[in-house]
């Protein structure tokens, strides 16, 4: 078995036999016009050559395993300074297909304007899909997936972490469809907007959407002290 490595004297894709069958795959959430999206590259190298994947990678001997997933992420995507959670290990045994490999998993939410993606290292491309849209990926990448939403579906039922994936000014709207997207259901207009007021979370910016052919709705931010607070006091996020 053989791992792949850019050098950093001349920049080339070089080729290693592996002894340490370990590796790192991340999910990127991010969100746009109303979606939820993952972040994808196409492989350009090895037995998965041109099929689609997530980011991620071997680890090399000498580094720690939340270092190796952030050099991974910015070498395959162009993305850096990402505040990724481990999910857990993957590890059945035929996993991939030529020999024992592990790989662990981690997670992250990014706003997506923040970020430019850019393909490198072992990937042809990199895009961001529909949740509903992704296609087959390579070895048991799609469970990985299927299992990070489960778990961004639990943590975002605790915890405000969706408010990571949008823009710092934002409207009621959009913050209804997010939910939407990461729960897999349709909400009340009426009742939610109650709710998430009623929670006192969001600042209102006394500022309107611009450029926009619909009519403008207020614009928000989310109060991270006040949930701070709330939260120290034992509040209940769900909606």
């Amino acid at each position: 078995m053989v791992r792949q490595f850019i050098d950093e004297e001349s920049g080339k894709v070089v080729e290693q036999s592996v002894m340490n069958s370990i590796t790192i795959d991340c999910v990127i959430f991010g969100f746009d016009k109303g979606s939820l999206e993952v972040l994808l590259i196409k492989h350009a190298h090895g037995i998965k050559k041109g099929e689609w994947g997530l980011p991620g990678g071997w680890i090399k001997e000498e580094e720690g395993i939340d270092t190796a997933a952030h050099r991974l992420l910015r070498e395959l995507t162009g993305l850096d300074h990402v505040y990724l959670e481990q999910l857990k290990a993957f590890g059945e045994p035929d996993r991939f297909p030529l020999g024992r490999v592990i790989t662990i998993g981690y997670y992250a939410l990014i706003k997506r304007e923040a970020y430019n993606v850019v393909a490198g290292f072992t990937a042809s491309d990199v895009r961001w899909f529909k949740i509903d849209e992704i296609p087959s990926l390579i070895y048991d990448h799609n469970e990985i997936f299927d299992f990070s939403l489960k778990q961004l579906r639990n943590r975002v039922r605790q915890a405000p972490i969706g408010f990571k994936l949008l823009p710092e000014k934002f409207t009621l709207l959009q913050l209804m469809q997010l939910y939407e997207e990461i729960l897999g259901i349709e909400m009340d207009k009426p009742n939610f907007r109650r709710k998430i007021l009623k929670m006192k979370l969001l600042v209102d910016l006394k500022e309107k959407e611009q450029n926009v052919s619909h009519r403008a709705a207020k614009l928000y931010k989310f109060d991270n002290a006040v949930y701070k607070k709330l939260a120290n006091s034992g509040f209940n996020f769900e909606f």
